[in-house]
């Protein structure tokens, strides 16, 4: 059964903001005493974080869908509704968020980073927040605005500061088992080792990580054998540690074409080029491993290769190995740039920025797109007059009529608010320029009983399609 697993879809919602609500206080003899609506409560946000007890994705594997809860409508007598609950997901350190493109949206290493996956929809004003001195008394409320919905890809990348790569049964596993007090799985055949296993190792004042990760073969930067699941395990360690099998027992495998395969693997996988390489020849306790070792020295160190000669289960050449790799894990942590605190930066918006856009789609329609401008139809309740009448009014407060009718928009003309596969589409008309002084009856709007011209002209060309039909229908071919 799979207890590992480092690379996930995740399929994440935030709550809902709850609806405004829309009441007047009532007691006796005050019948209308004002509007008395609360606030809608804010939708849950969705939440990852770096913990350090968890090591696996697998609980994202076996529950792919998760949903924040969503905030509550508010009540009369002005009583807010609750806020949603976030929903907090811990994640493994080194775990990287990737949108479904691929693009990288966050990269979570250390220990309690954060990262909001999802964001929670604002609750919806009631209308006692929506009075003012010339709409006293509305008689709607602002919908609460949709959690953010969107699927992310979740990957592992083990945080370690060494990388032991080579062949299976080279004896990474062994290797890392006495050096540290890592206990993986050893057995005398290959792909022993299907995760990464982390071990601790202490050597004099520095302390390091060490992984050992599942075996390459040729071909593993296109995926075979375990392929990419083992390269993206590599690419934060700070050394790679080729280990080297001097007393293997394949005849067409010697150390130094081992050694030539997997740089050539990691040079197609790419992105590893300036780590530090350091070349242990394992299991020199057997005579023909010593003497292979005394062999290809010569060639690995004319390469510029660091050699190192070691026997796990003899335990020797340990010590020197264990100081060695500290020393170079040192320096990198050195030259490594200092971490400063995040410095918050506000940017203020520029004077004469509306934040949105309109732009000419077509003949006759013409596309709204910006933050306020699409947020504000979430929010706006279609079924009330006066609600569509205070939507008509934000917009035009915005400067949304002027860029229209810059832009060569004429009365009768579509107006899509949106993005294509979700816009609200209505008949432009220049002439709502007034506000609250039209309303009449409460949750009613007399702008929306003036004439609509690009109706009456639908109207008018349907009238005289049936008129056509009618007379064909009366034609008697045979006279």
């Amino acid at each position: 059964m799979t207890t590992f697993v480092d690379r996930v879809e995740l399929h994440v919602a935030a709550g809902n903001g709850g609806h405004g609500c829309a009441s007047v206080f009532r007691e006796k003899f005050r019948p209308l005493g004002g509007p008395d609506g609360g606030n809608g409560g804010r939708g849950g946000d969705v939440i990852l974080v770096v913990d350090q007890d968890v090591t696996t994705l697998l609980d994202y594997h076996h529950h792919p869908h998760r949903k924040a809860t969503n905030g509550q409508p508010g009540a009369g007598d002005n009583r807010a509704g609750k806020n949603g609950q976030d929903l907090v997901l811990p994640v493994p350190d080194g775990t990287v968020i990737l949108d479904g493109k691929g693009n990288v949206l966050a990269d979570l290493v250390g220990q309690g980073t954060t990262f909001v996956a999802g964001q929670g929809g604002r609750g919806g004003l009631g209308n006692a927040a929506l009075a003012s001195a010339r709409r006293k008394a509305p008689g709607f409320a602002l919908l609460g605005e949709p959690g953010e919905e969107r699927d992310i890809v979740l990957e592992l990348k083990t945080v370690a500061d060494v990388a032991l790569v080579g062949y299976p049964s080279a004896g990474k596993s062994s290797l890392i088992s006495v050096l540290s007090a890592a206990r993986p799985k050893i057995a005398d055949y290959p792909f022993t080792t299907l995760v990464p296993n982390l071990g601790v190792v202490t050597a004099g004042s520095t302390v390091y990580t060490i992984a050992d990760v599942p075996g390459l073969i040729p071909g593993a930067s296109q995926g075979k054998g375990l392929g990419l699941e083992f390269l993206r395990h590599v690419e934060r360690c700070e050394v790679l540690v080729h280990v080297l099998d001097t007393a293997t027992l394949e005849s067409d495998r010697d150390p130094l074409s081992d050694l030539d395969i997997i740089e050539e693997e990691l040079r197609q996988y790419g992105g590893l080029e300036n780590r530090p390489r350091v070349v242990v020849l394992n299991k020199i306790d057997i005579p023909d491993g010593q003497d292979l070792a005394e062999m290809i020295r010569p060639d690995l160190e004319s390469r510029g290769y660091r050699i190192f000669e070691v026997s796990a289960v003899a335990r020797t050449g340990l010590k020197e190995l264990s100081y060695a790799l500290a020393d170079i894990v040192a320096k990198a942590r050195a030259a490594k740039p200092v971490q400063e605190a995040t410095r918050v930066v506000i940017r203020p918006q520029a004077v004469n920025d509306a934040g949105f856009t309109v732009k000419p789609e077509g003949e006759g329609l013409f596309r709204v797109r910006g933050e306020k401008p699409e947020r504000w139809v979430r929010q706006t309740d279609f079924n009330n007059d006066e609600a569509v009448g205070y939507l008509a009014d934000r917009l035009n407060r915005l400067g949304v009529e002027e860029e229209l009718l810059k832009a060569g928009a004429r009365a009768g003309d579509g107006v899509a608010i949106g993005p294509e596969d979700n816009a609200v589409v209505f008949d432009w008309e220049p002439t709502m320029m007034a506000g609250a002084e039209m309303l009449g009856r409460r949750g009613e709007d007399h702008r929306f009983e003036a004439p609509r011209p690009a109706a009456q002209r639908r109207r008018d060309r349907q009238a005289e399609r049936d008129e056509a039909d009618s007379e064909y229908d009366g034609f008697d071919p045979l006279g």
